[in-house]
């Protein structure tokens, strides 16, 4: 446990930081959480407006690849804790941008550790701090076998190699000065608040508008995929109560193919829509594959559910019924995050 209580938690404006926040800020109310994030386009302070007001919430506007603005930060409010997911995460955008992700990935990284390091200078009683990885920095999967912890790191893609060397660079701070550090390794995230690029939010979007569902060549890439908030309390549990220098994969036991995801998204789509089945299936469109597409990934959880006694809360098809009920229940939301009008919000409330 924790000595005092000034948690940062990076990129929580994001969409699994968001969920991550609210655990934090409804589940320890003696906390002082503070939510560092610079608000790029996929980081959107109405995910948050539920605790937007509470006594021992602020927010931090800031990049974490300024190193002299994260300096002082660190020295202003002494952070006991760091729970790090601000991150660029997007494979296809990595494929267009790589430096943009090498910049954040790996030196925002490296800025925050540094300024970590240089607050407690050795003093690490009761520190933490706890690195959120993603598994596609292990590379891609046959048809068998799954991701460990010992699973060596083989990333095809300018986003996973950035996640890869970051990982890299938190363990040698590790062994090099001796900081206390955690390190989670998850599959694909679903579910409310996710930014429409994804798979998931975006084919829930295009039905919604009578738009085409672009599938990257056959389908067959398979996923390993973990509902949101089951994720925010593997989180809570290993910030908490894992050990020290240890890695931990967080997967949801729910392996799909892209096809048959999609197809089931139909599915249910129509379903809650009163549609005539199959009619979000013809929206269904096969296109040319994205370089380095990892065949399939899939994690093997079996660690953290021994160890720490977490397992999912829901399967896939519950998970993906409520994350369509949010969106069609939030449809405002949606709109704002695809016309940039959530700009509006930071500027209103912050500005």
């Amino acid at each position: 446990m924790l000595n005092n209580k000034n948690i940062l938690i990076t990129g929580g404006a994001g969409f699994i930081g968001s969920h991550v926040v609210r655990t934090f800020v409804n589940k320890y109310p003696d906390y002082n959480i503070f939510n560092l994030d610079c608000l790029t386009y996929a980081g959107n302070l109405e995910n948050l407006k539920d605790i937007e007001n509470a006594s021992n919430y602020k927010f931090l506007n800031g990049d974490i690849t300024n190193e002299k603005y994260i300096k002082e930060i660190f020295n202003s409010y002494k952070f006991e804790g760091v729970i790090h997911l601000a991150a660029e995460s997007h494979v296809d955008r990595s494929i267009v941008d790589p430096l943009s992700f090498a910049k954040t990935n790996v030196l925002g990284t490296m800025v925050l550790l540094n300024a970590f390091k240089n607050v407690w200078s050795n003093n690490w009683q009761g520190k933490r701090f706890y690195h959120v990885s993603t598994d596609e920095v292990y590379g891609s999967l046959g048809e068998t076998g799954l991701f460990t912890e010992n699973s060596l790191y083989d990333p095809n893609s300018p986003y996973s190699a950035s996640k890869a060397s970051s990982d890299h660079f938190v363990r040698a701070y590790g062994e090099t000065y001796q900081l206390p550090y955690v390190i989670s390794n998850c599959s694909n995230n679903y579910g409310p608040n996710h930014f429409p690029e994804k798979l998931i939010p975006l084919f829930i979007n295009n039905i919604l508008n009578g738009k085409k569902l672009p599938v990257y060549g056959d389908g067959n890439y398979t996923r390993d995929w973990l509902y949101v908030e089951d994720h925010a309390v593997a989180i809570d549990l290993i910030f908490h109560k894992g050990l020290n220098h240890e890695t931990y994969n967080i997967g949801g036991f729910n392996e799909w193919k892209n096809i048959d995801l999609v197809k089931l998204l139909c599915l249910q789509m129509d379903q809650k829509l009163g549609n005539t089945p199959g009619t979000s299936d013809k929206l269904i469109t096969f296109i040319k594959d994205r370089p380095g597409h990892d065949l399939r990934y899939a994690i093997d959880a079996s660690k953290i559910n021994q160890s720490l006694g977490w397992t999912p809360s829901v399967t896939f098809e519950e998970g993906l019924s409520k994350t369509i009920d949010w969106y069609f229940n939030n449809k405002e939301w949606l709109e704002n995050v695809t016309s940039g009008d959530y700009q509006n919000y930071y500027k209103s409330h912050y500005k």
